[in-house]
């Protein structure tokens, strides 16, 4: 715990600096959440086609998803996803002409999780 997740966009592949992002997002989350850097997990799943709005094409996504214990405030998992949007700007340089479109969630984890 935390579940965090990344999907990107494949146009991302160079423009994306994954490992620098999650070493960042790590100690973000457990300042924030109460909890230990080492407890922290991130895949990254690149999206090989995706579509926002009307856009005809270039326009890239990337949308992170947190899964934690339950527990936490709504008004904390809210900040929460505000300084990982925050963050991820840092890591993310779209190539001219692409529009970037991010996100962020924060959800509790089912009662059934459990790890070993």
């Amino acid at each position: 715990m935390p579940q965090i997740t990344v999907d990107y966009s494949a146009g991302l592949d160079d423009a994306f600096d994954r490992r620098g992002f999650a070493l960042a997002l790590h100690p973000l989350i457990a300042e924030t959440v109460s909890t230990r850097v080492p407890n922290c997990k991130t895949r990254f799943r690149r999206v090989e086609e995706s579509v926002v709005g009307d856009a005809p094409t270039g326009d890239v996504i990337v949308h992170i998803a947190i899964a934690m214990l339950a527990g936490r405030s709504p008004e904390l998992k809210g900040r929460l996803a505000e300084s990982v949007l925050d963050l991820l700007h840092g890591y993310v340089k779209p190539a001219e002409g692409q529009d970037l479109h991010v996100s962020a969630e924060t959800r509790d984890l089912d009662p059934s999780y459990r790890k070993g």
